[in-house]
Protein backbone atom coordinates (compact mmCIF):
# COMPACT_ATOMS: atom_id res chain seq x y z
CA UNK A 1 0.00 0.00 0.00
CA UNK A 2 1.29 3.76 -0.54
CA UNK A 3 2.31 6.04 2.00
CA UNK A 4 -0.06 7.80 2.84
CA UNK A 5 0.08 11.77 2.45
CA UNK A 6 0.87 14.28 4.92
CA UNK A 7 -1.14 16.73 5.81
CA UNK A 8 -1.36 19.99 8.16
CA UNK A 9 -4.26 21.80 9.45
CA UNK A 10 -4.59 25.23 10.39
CA UNK A 11 -7.65 26.51 12.84
CA UNK A 12 -8.06 29.21 14.95
CA UNK A 13 -8.82 29.21 18.84
CA UNK A 14 -12.56 29.19 18.44
CA UNK A 15 -12.93 26.52 16.23
CA UNK A 16 -9.94 24.24 18.52
CA UNK A 17 -12.79 24.65 21.11
CA UNK A 18 -10.50 26.15 23.27
CA UNK A 19 -12.65 29.78 23.51
CA UNK A 20 -13.77 32.71 21.96
CA UNK A 21 -12.55 36.37 22.59
CA UNK A 22 -10.86 35.82 25.43
CA UNK A 23 -8.46 33.58 23.79
CA UNK A 24 -8.26 35.17 20.88
CA UNK A 25 -4.62 36.46 21.89
CA UNK A 26 -3.18 33.20 22.88
CA UNK A 27 -0.08 31.99 20.67
CA UNK A 28 0.85 29.16 18.69
CA UNK A 29 0.00 25.97 19.48
CA UNK A 30 0.56 21.78 17.93
CA UNK A 31 -1.47 19.04 18.28
CA UNK A 32 -0.34 15.78 16.19
CA UNK A 33 -4.02 14.89 15.44
CA UNK A 34 -6.76 16.09 14.04
CA UNK A 35 -8.91 18.84 16.20
CA UNK A 36 -12.29 20.17 15.74
CA UNK A 37 -13.03 20.47 12.25
CA UNK A 38 -9.56 18.60 11.44
CA UNK A 39 -12.15 15.60 12.46
CA UNK A 40 -14.15 15.84 9.73
CA UNK A 41 -11.24 16.60 7.22
CA UNK A 42 -9.61 13.74 8.15
CA UNK A 43 -12.79 11.63 7.28
CA UNK A 44 -12.69 13.26 4.01
CA UNK A 45 -9.08 12.51 3.54
CA UNK A 46 -10.24 8.84 3.63
CA UNK A 47 -6.97 6.59 3.81
CA UNK A 48 -5.13 8.03 1.20
CA UNK A 49 -4.00 10.64 3.64
CA UNK A 50 -3.35 11.71 6.96
CA UNK A 51 -3.30 14.84 9.49
CA UNK A 52 0.09 14.42 10.96
CA UNK A 53 -0.43 18.15 12.78
CA UNK A 54 -2.78 20.71 13.86
CA UNK A 55 -1.91 24.29 14.63
CA UNK A 56 -3.50 26.22 16.26
CA UNK A 57 -3.32 30.52 16.93
CA UNK A 58 -5.11 33.16 18.26
CA UNK A 59 -7.11 35.70 15.96
CA UNK A 60 -5.95 38.51 17.45
CA UNK A 61 -1.97 37.03 17.52
CA UNK A 62 -2.26 36.58 14.29
CA UNK A 63 -3.59 39.53 13.19
CA UNK A 64 -2.06 41.70 15.06
CA UNK A 65 1.35 40.55 13.09
CA UNK A 66 0.12 39.09 10.11
CA UNK A 67 3.75 38.91 8.94
CA UNK A 68 5.80 37.91 11.52
CA UNK A 69 3.35 35.19 13.11
CA UNK A 70 2.71 34.25 9.25
CA UNK A 71 6.74 33.42 9.20
CA UNK A 72 6.70 31.60 12.65
CA UNK A 73 4.01 29.41 11.87
CA UNK A 74 5.35 28.83 8.08
CA UNK A 75 8.51 27.32 10.01
CA UNK A 76 6.13 25.30 11.81
CA UNK A 77 4.18 23.62 9.19
CA UNK A 78 7.84 22.78 7.49
CA UNK A 79 8.51 20.76 10.34
CA UNK A 80 5.92 18.34 9.71
CA UNK A 81 6.99 17.70 6.21
CA UNK A 82 3.78 17.92 4.89
CA UNK A 83 2.48 17.02 1.11
CA UNK A 84 -0.84 19.25 1.41
CA UNK A 85 -1.89 22.10 3.38
CA UNK A 86 -5.71 23.22 4.68
CA UNK A 87 -6.41 26.10 6.50
CA UNK A 88 -10.19 26.68 8.16
CA UNK A 89 -12.68 26.96 6.56
CA UNK A 90 -12.50 30.63 7.71
CA UNK A 91 -16.54 31.17 6.07
CA UNK A 92 -17.20 35.16 7.41
CA UNK A 93 -14.73 35.30 10.22
CA UNK A 94 -12.47 38.10 9.44
CA UNK A 95 -9.28 37.76 11.04
CA UNK A 96 -9.70 34.23 10.92
CA UNK A 97 -10.00 34.66 6.95
CA UNK A 98 -6.92 36.86 6.75
CA UNK A 99 -5.12 34.54 8.67
CA UNK A 100 -5.82 31.47 6.55
CA UNK A 101 -5.33 33.36 3.30
CA UNK A 102 -1.94 34.64 4.47
CA UNK A 103 -0.50 31.07 5.54
CA UNK A 104 -1.65 29.54 2.03
CA UNK A 105 0.14 32.13 0.05
CA UNK A 106 3.34 31.41 2.02
CA UNK A 107 2.76 27.84 2.20
CA UNK A 108 2.93 27.87 -1.87
CA UNK A 109 5.39 30.28 -2.49
CA UNK A 110 8.01 28.55 -0.03
CA UNK A 111 6.70 24.56 0.05
CA UNK A 112 4.79 24.32 -3.58
CA UNK A 113 2.61 22.20 -1.83
CA UNK A 114 -1.18 22.14 -2.68
CA UNK A 115 -2.70 25.25 -0.26
CA UNK A 116 -6.35 25.49 0.33
CA UNK A 117 -8.77 26.68 2.57
CA UNK A 118 -12.89 28.26 1.75
CA UNK A 119 -14.30 31.87 2.61
CA UNK A 120 -17.26 33.46 2.31
CA UNK A 121 -17.71 36.25 -0.41
CA UNK A 122 -17.63 39.21 2.18
CA UNK A 123 -14.66 37.82 3.95
CA UNK A 124 -11.53 40.37 4.01
CA UNK A 125 -9.26 37.71 3.22
CA UNK A 126 -10.94 36.72 0.13
CA UNK A 127 -10.59 40.24 -1.53
CA UNK A 128 -6.88 40.31 -0.31
CA UNK A 129 -5.68 36.70 -0.86
CA UNK A 130 -8.15 35.60 -4.17
CA UNK A 131 -5.17 36.57 -6.88
CA UNK A 132 -3.05 34.56 -4.81
CA UNK A 133 -4.06 31.48 -3.54
CA UNK A 134 -7.12 29.08 -4.81
CA UNK A 135 -10.07 30.12 -2.31
CA UNK A 136 -13.17 27.96 -2.73
CA UNK A 137 -16.47 29.50 -2.25
CA UNK A 138 -18.09 28.88 1.32
CA UNK A 139 -21.60 29.55 3.19
CA UNK A 140 -20.92 32.82 5.59
CA UNK A 141 -21.46 30.12 8.80
CA UNK A 142 -20.05 26.53 9.89
CA UNK A 143 -23.60 25.10 9.60
CA UNK A 144 -22.50 22.95 6.55
CA UNK A 145 -18.94 22.04 7.75
CA UNK A 146 -18.10 18.99 6.91
CA UNK A 147 -19.89 19.70 3.16
CA UNK A 148 -17.08 22.37 2.92
CA UNK A 149 -14.67 20.60 4.03
CA UNK A 150 -15.30 17.78 1.51
CA UNK A 151 -15.18 20.11 -0.95
CA UNK A 152 -11.84 21.82 -0.21
CA UNK A 153 -10.62 17.52 0.59
CA UNK A 154 -11.78 16.83 -3.26
CA UNK A 155 -10.31 20.16 -4.02
CA UNK A 156 -6.52 19.95 -2.73
CA UNK A 157 -6.95 16.17 -4.28
CA UNK A 158 -7.19 17.68 -7.43
CA UNK A 159 -4.01 19.65 -7.20
CA UNK A 160 -2.02 17.19 -5.94
CA UNK A 161 -2.77 14.64 -9.48
CA UNK A 162 -2.66 17.77 -11.76
CA UNK A 163 -6.28 17.25 -12.89
CA UNK A 164 -7.65 20.72 -11.97
CA UNK A 165 -9.41 22.59 -14.35
CA UNK A 166 -9.02 26.31 -14.59
CA UNK A 167 -12.01 26.70 -13.98
CA UNK A 168 -13.24 29.08 -11.31
CA UNK A 169 -17.05 28.20 -11.95
CA UNK A 170 -17.19 24.95 -12.61
CA UNK A 171 -14.14 23.87 -9.66
CA UNK A 172 -15.93 26.97 -7.09
CA UNK A 173 -13.50 29.15 -6.49
CA UNK A 174 -12.88 32.82 -6.36
CA UNK A 175 -11.57 34.62 -9.43
CA UNK A 176 -7.79 34.73 -9.69
CA UNK A 177 -7.73 37.55 -12.65
CA UNK A 178 -6.47 34.90 -15.07
CA UNK A 179 -7.35 34.44 -18.85
CA UNK A 180 -8.08 31.35 -20.02
CA UNK A 181 -8.62 30.52 -23.77
CA UNK A 182 -11.96 28.86 -24.40
CA UNK A 183 -13.14 27.54 -27.90
CA UNK A 184 -16.54 28.94 -28.93
CA UNK A 185 -19.10 27.84 -31.70
CA UNK A 186 -19.58 31.03 -32.24
CA UNK A 187 -17.61 34.22 -32.99
CA UNK A 188 -17.14 37.47 -30.67
CA UNK A 189 -19.08 39.48 -32.33
CA UNK A 190 -22.21 37.29 -32.08
CA UNK A 191 -21.77 36.50 -28.75
CA UNK A 192 -21.52 40.40 -27.79
CA UNK A 193 -24.81 41.24 -30.33
CA UNK A 194 -26.56 38.30 -28.23
CA UNK A 195 -26.20 39.27 -24.79
CA UNK A 196 -26.53 42.93 -25.68
CA UNK A 197 -30.22 41.19 -26.70
CA UNK A 198 -30.53 39.45 -24.28
CA UNK A 199 -29.45 42.85 -21.63
CA UNK A 200 -32.01 44.67 -23.40
CA UNK A 201 -34.59 42.03 -23.24
CA UNK A 202 -34.09 41.42 -19.88
CA UNK A 203 -33.48 37.90 -20.12
CA UNK A 204 -30.47 36.66 -18.06
CA UNK A 205 -26.88 36.97 -19.36
CA UNK A 206 -23.48 36.68 -18.08
CA UNK A 207 -20.81 38.60 -19.82
CA UNK A 208 -17.06 37.32 -20.81
CA UNK A 209 -15.42 40.12 -18.98
CA UNK A 210 -16.23 40.90 -15.70
CA UNK A 211 -15.90 44.30 -14.70
CA UNK A 212 -15.70 45.96 -10.96
CA UNK A 213 -18.65 47.74 -10.09
CA UNK A 214 -18.12 50.84 -8.13
CA UNK A 215 -20.63 52.87 -6.30
CA UNK A 216 -20.74 56.47 -7.64
CA UNK A 217 -21.10 59.09 -4.96
CA UNK A 218 -21.91 62.38 -5.28
CA UNK A 219 -19.71 64.80 -4.37
CA UNK A 220 -21.19 67.08 -1.12
CA UNK A 221 -21.98 70.77 -1.19
CA UNK A 222 -18.77 72.69 0.27
CA UNK A 223 -19.55 74.54 3.38
CA UNK A 224 -20.39 78.08 2.87
CA UNK A 225 -19.41 79.38 6.54
CA UNK A 226 -17.62 77.14 8.40
CA UNK A 227 -17.88 79.29 11.62
CA UNK A 228 -21.57 78.42 11.45
CA UNK A 229 -20.75 74.84 10.97
CA UNK A 230 -20.95 72.02 13.49
CA UNK A 231 -17.92 69.52 12.70
CA UNK A 232 -17.12 65.87 14.07
CA UNK A 233 -14.62 63.35 14.00
CA UNK A 234 -14.96 59.46 12.44
CA UNK A 235 -12.39 57.09 12.77
CA UNK A 236 -11.52 53.71 12.23
CA UNK A 237 -8.56 53.50 14.35
CA UNK A 238 -9.96 51.86 16.87
CA UNK A 239 -9.90 54.55 19.31
CA UNK A 240 -11.38 53.57 22.85
CA UNK A 241 -11.17 54.36 26.67
CA UNK A 242 -8.09 53.30 28.68
CA UNK A 243 -9.96 50.36 30.20
CA UNK A 244 -11.95 49.30 26.80
CA UNK A 245 -14.92 48.75 28.62
CA UNK A 246 -16.49 48.95 25.98
CA UNK A 247 -14.33 45.75 24.00
CA UNK A 248 -13.82 47.46 21.12
CA UNK A 249 -11.91 44.75 19.01
CA UNK A 250 -8.63 45.39 17.68
CA UNK A 251 -9.89 43.82 14.24
CA UNK A 252 -13.72 43.32 12.75
CA UNK A 253 -15.27 45.62 13.93
CA UNK A 254 -19.49 45.48 13.51
CA UNK A 255 -20.51 48.03 15.61
CA UNK A 256 -18.94 51.84 16.41
CA UNK A 257 -18.38 53.62 19.59
CA UNK A 258 -19.45 57.02 20.55
CA UNK A 259 -17.21 59.00 22.76
CA UNK A 260 -17.97 61.97 24.53
CA UNK A 261 -15.50 64.35 25.05
CA UNK A 262 -17.78 67.90 26.41
CA UNK A 263 -14.86 69.43 28.55
CA UNK A 264 -11.98 68.32 26.86
CA UNK A 265 -9.09 70.07 25.06
CA UNK A 266 -7.14 67.18 24.57
CA UNK A 267 -7.37 63.50 24.41
CA UNK A 268 -5.20 62.44 27.59
CA UNK A 269 -3.19 59.46 27.21
CA UNK A 270 -4.33 58.49 30.91
CA UNK A 271 -8.19 58.04 29.68
CA UNK A 272 -7.58 56.60 25.74
CA UNK A 273 -5.90 54.57 23.96
CA UNK A 274 -6.02 52.39 20.37
CA UNK A 275 -6.29 48.97 20.25
CA UNK A 276 -6.24 48.76 16.57
CA UNK A 277 -4.12 45.47 15.03
CA UNK A 278 -2.97 46.22 11.66
CA UNK A 279 -0.35 49.19 12.95
CA UNK A 280 2.19 49.90 15.01
CA UNK A 281 0.30 51.91 17.47
CA UNK A 282 3.08 52.96 19.86
CA UNK A 283 2.65 56.66 18.81
CA UNK A 284 -1.42 56.60 18.61
CA UNK A 285 -1.26 55.03 22.32
CA UNK A 286 1.34 57.89 23.51
CA UNK A 287 -0.69 60.65 22.02
CA UNK A 288 -4.62 59.80 21.21
CA UNK A 289 -4.76 63.15 19.77
CA UNK A 290 -2.41 61.67 17.18
CA UNK A 291 -5.04 59.41 15.80
CA UNK A 292 -7.76 62.06 16.56
CA UNK A 293 -6.43 65.78 16.98
CA UNK A 294 -9.11 67.14 19.57
CA UNK A 295 -6.17 69.24 20.75
CA UNK A 296 -6.04 71.32 17.10
CA UNK A 297 -9.89 70.91 16.89
CA UNK A 298 -10.12 72.97 19.83
CA UNK A 299 -7.97 75.27 19.49
CA UNK A 300 -9.63 76.27 16.03
CA UNK A 301 -12.74 76.37 17.58
CA UNK A 302 -11.53 79.21 19.90
CA UNK A 303 -10.48 81.42 17.08
CA UNK A 304 -13.97 81.20 15.84
CA UNK A 305 -13.29 79.24 13.08
CA UNK A 306 -15.59 76.61 14.05
CA UNK A 307 -17.85 74.72 16.18
CA UNK A 308 -16.94 71.26 17.25
CA UNK A 309 -19.61 68.29 17.82
CA UNK A 310 -18.55 67.01 21.26
CA UNK A 311 -18.61 62.97 20.32
CA UNK A 312 -16.26 60.89 18.75
CA UNK A 313 -17.09 57.70 16.52
CA UNK A 314 -14.78 55.41 16.25
CA UNK A 315 -14.41 51.53 15.42
CA UNK A 316 -11.58 48.95 13.97
CA UNK A 317 -11.29 49.58 10.19
CA UNK A 318 -9.13 46.26 9.67
CA UNK A 319 -10.35 42.54 9.14
CA UNK A 320 -13.81 43.81 8.49
CA UNK A 321 -16.44 41.83 5.95
CA UNK A 322 -17.93 44.26 3.57
CA UNK A 323 -21.74 43.93 5.15
CA UNK A 324 -20.08 44.87 8.27
CA UNK A 325 -18.65 47.79 6.97
CA UNK A 326 -21.67 49.15 5.12
CA UNK A 327 -24.12 48.32 8.00
CA UNK A 328 -21.08 50.59 10.38
CA UNK A 329 -21.25 53.58 7.82
CA UNK A 330 -24.54 53.71 7.68
CA UNK A 331 -24.86 53.64 11.09
CA UNK A 332 -22.87 56.77 11.44
CA UNK A 333 -24.94 58.75 9.18
CA UNK A 334 -27.83 58.28 10.91
CA UNK A 335 -25.99 59.32 13.90
CA UNK A 336 -24.91 62.55 11.84
CA UNK A 337 -28.35 63.65 10.22
CA UNK A 338 -29.87 62.93 13.92
CA UNK A 339 -27.34 65.55 15.38
CA UNK A 340 -27.38 68.29 12.87
CA UNK A 341 -23.75 67.63 11.76
CA UNK A 342 -22.65 69.80 8.74
CA UNK A 343 -19.14 68.10 8.34
CA UNK A 344 -17.21 64.96 9.59
CA UNK A 345 -13.65 65.00 9.57
CA UNK A 346 -12.17 60.83 8.94
CA UNK A 347 -9.00 60.44 10.96
CA UNK A 348 -7.36 56.64 9.60
CA UNK A 349 -4.41 54.87 10.45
Amino acid sequence: MAEKLRVVHYINQFFAQIGGEESASMGIQTEDKPIGPGISLQAALRDRAEIVGTIICGDNYIAENIKTVTQEVLKVIEGFKPDMFFAGPAFNAGRYGIACGSLCKAVKKKLGIPAVTAMFDENPGREIYAPDIFILRSGNNARKMAEEIKKMVDFAYKLYDGTLERDPEKEGFFERGWMVAKKYDYMASKRAVDMLINKVQGRPFKTEIPMPVNEKIPSPVPIADLSKATIMFATDGALCTKENTERMPSAGSNVYHAYNVDGKKTLSSEEYTCVHGGFDRTYAIENPNRLVPLDAMRALEEEGITKFHNEVLSCAGLAGSLSNGMNIGKSMVEYIKNHNIDAVILTST
